[in-house]
């Protein structure tokens, strides 16, 4: 395999990605951007699916198709095209072969480094008139606040069955493994009164919600599982007995059963000191809990011999390099790709330090993931 990798195209093809704003929602400029360089690239299509009536994005996600030289079994790569805040703006620095941002905003390496590699791939197999089958690139939208697009995806429109989401931090390594996550609001309802003059005809809700979170366990549950809550808000003024607290978490585990059990477990804690409360104080006004639960994203778990595997540990045999297998702690568009049925392995893109000002990336990095790329391609 004799790739021609041109580093500082690529190079310059990132910078030049990173520096087009596209937070969550507001992905249209990028979208239309990378429309016109597939097209120029001779994409066979370019597809825009209807999502955004459901994401509330500016634009729908991207399908693009490039048909291959040989009749092989088609797969896919899939980037999203968001960044997280603060992303607007963003200047890119760089020092030798290391990005950063200028320091205000990230770098917009997550997920623009995968798809500045998809880029240089694609014009790789064209210049080097490389035998391959027909590839499909998907790029979604409103990853970052709950993997919007590709849980509003027309899936059907994917030709291939199997592919590679590239998101993730460092090099050579492969996610096989996710956790679902439960999202719960929890609204503890009690009865206002004035904290000075009469505080004892009021119930408090910020001290109802106290008592259960201080009896759950949170954190490290167990070697699959973990909780937490992340946000609380309610209350008026100091001297008000707050009438309404609600606080936001999750549940997530790598065991359905243990989602389910876990997440009843905190249901069940608040309804238990909300009866409590009624038992001991009565009374005609009574504090109550109303608790909604949401599936933010199933499971993801994929066979050491499933083909999706076997394509990239063949890719980096033919490189020399040892691939590592991991199972994550977090979730992304592939965990929804794989309740769809379209088996999906997350591949490392090199980014660093994501969702945060410090961001940056390696284009030695970037070059091995371009590798990589080419080689599941060509295997």
């Amino acid at each position: 395999m004799n790739c021609s990798i041109d580093r500082e195209r690529l190079a310059r093809g990132f910078m030049r990605l990173c520096e087009i704003d596209s937070p969550s929602r507001q992905e249209r400029r990028v979208a239309d951007y990378l429309t016109a360089v597939f097209t120029e690239l001779g994409a066979e299509a370019v597809i825009e699916d209807a999502s955004a009536e459901k994401t509330g994005a500016d634009c729908g996600n991207l399908l693009i198709r490039f048909a291959g030289t040989v009749a092989r079994e088609p797969i896919f790569f899939a980037c999203h095209m968001d960044t997280v805040e603060p992303g607007c703006g963003i200047e890119v620095l760089r020092t030798g072969d290391v990005f950063t941002s200028s320091g205000n905003t990230v770098l917009g390496g997550d997920d623009k480094s995968g798809i500045a590699a998809l880029i240089e791939m694609i014009r790789v197999l064209q210049e080097d008139e490389s035998s391959y089958g027909p590839v499909e690139i998907l790029l979604t939208t409103c990853e970052e606040i709950g993997l919007l697009g590709a849980k509003h995806l027309d899936h059907s429109l994917l030709h291939a069955k199997f592919g590679y989401a590239l998101d993730s931090t460092g090099i050579d390594r492969v996610i096989v493994g996710a956790p679902a996550a439960n999202r719960l609001k929890i609204e503890v309802h009690g009865v206002a009164a004035h904290a000075g003059l009469n505080p004892e005809h009021g119930i408090s809700a910020f001290c109802l919600a106290a008592r259960a979170i201080a009896d759950l366990r949170l954190g490290r549950l167990d070697e699959q599982s973990t909780a937490n809550f992340g946000l609380i808000h309610g209350g008026v003024a100091t001297n008000i007995v707050p009438d309404l607290i609600t606080i936001e978490g999750e549940v997530r585990s790598h065991s359905v059963q243990k989602l389910e059990d876990y997440t009843q477990e905190i249901k069940s804690t608040f309804q238990k000191v909300v009866r409590g409360w009624v038992a001991q104080a009565g009374g005609a006004k009574q504090p109550s809990v109303d608790i909604g639960v949401q599936m933010e994203y199933p499971a993801m778990h994929i066979e050491d011999d499933d083909p999706v595997l076997v394509r990239v540990r063949q890719a980096g045999d033919h490189l020399g390099r040892e691939i590592v297998f991991q199972v994550a702690g977090g979730g992304s568009d592939a965990n929804i790709f794989n309740s769809y049925g379209l088996k999906t392995a997350i591949i490392a893109t090199g980014m660093d330090k994501v969702h945060t000002t410090d961001e940056c990336l390696d284009l030695r990095d970037l070059v091995s993931l371009t590798e990589l790329l080419l080689a599941i391609t060509l295997v």
